[in-house]
């Protein structure tokens, strides 16, 4: 998309990640919100429930067309839109950037999980056992990491998934590997060298495969934080570096409009 053909912003949207709920990405919402921006997070379909039962049947399909809908609600009033994705909503928000070119702005893609920790995931040595362990096993037992307890917002989500939403999401992983060559719009990567669920190469993966200019993507890396990097000891750190990227696509919007 031609920086010139650029509208308006009209708003903001965050994509949580799997297994996880708003809370995992609220202390976003009241930082953005003070730059006059419309905001939405959904709730992806199977999450913040009682159970994680409530994820069985749910496919990465289904995730995709929450967070389409939510998108195409606030570009209709009238601008585009910055899509902001924890995890598995960094994958997401690959996926509107790529299908939906004329209504996605930019992006932020906090520790995107091209690359796992676990050796059951893709590109892993494992991951071709992965199908037979979803047969075996119902469930899988998920563990959430934080490198400074005593000073992390730690949010309620669910402590397992059923297996066979775990394979959706790997297959979410593969599709957006497929896609992200197709991806030119401006980029923002957090991603925490310290991340023990997704592994640092993630993020640089990312920065090589997407079409963005040079001069319009870059990461912003963090040294302490573990996964959860809204909520962790660097949260501030990580906040400061979303608003400024917004209000930074804001200035060029204005700029763009006057001239």
């Amino acid at each position: 998309m031609n920086e010139r053909e650029r509208k308006r912003l009209s708003g903001v949207l965050i994509i949580h990640g799997f297994t996880a709920n708003l809370e995992s990405i609220r202390s976003l919402f009241e930082p953005l919100e003070r730059l006059g921006l419309s905001l939405s997070a959904p709730l992806l379909r199977g999450h913040g429930g009682a159970s994680p039962d409530d994820l069985r049947g749910v496919t990465w399909q289904d995730w995709l067309a929450d967070t389409g809908d939510e998108l195409k609600k606030i570009a209709g009033r009238g601008g585009d839109v910055v899509v902001i994705g924890h995890s598995m909503g960094a994958l997401l928000a690959l996926q509107l950037a790529k299908r939906h070119p004329d209504l996605v702005d930019s992006v932020v893609l906090a520790t995107t999980p091209l690359r796992i920790d676990s050796l059951f995931g893709p590109h892993r040595p494992l991951h071709f056992l992965a199908p037979l362990v979803s047969r075996l096993f119902d469930r899988w037992n998920l563990i959430t990491k934080f490198a400074d307890p005593a000073n992390s917002l730690i949010p309620d989500q669910y402590d397992w998934a059923p297996t066979r939403s775990i394979l959706s999401m790997f297959e979410l992983i593969g599709e957006t590997e497929r896609i992200m060559g197709r991806v030119q719009v401006p980029a923002l990567l957090l991603h925490s060298r310290n991340d023990s669920m997704v592994r640092p190469e993630s993020a640089e993966i990312v920065l090589r495969s997407i079409a963005t200019p040079p001069e319009q993507k870059s990461i912003s890396w963090f040294e302490k934080t573990d996964h959860q990097i809204f909520c962790d000891c660097e949260r501030q750190r990580a906040i400061e570096s979303v608003v400024s990227f917004v209000a930074d696509r804001q200035a060029v919007d204005d700029r763009q409009l006057v001239q």
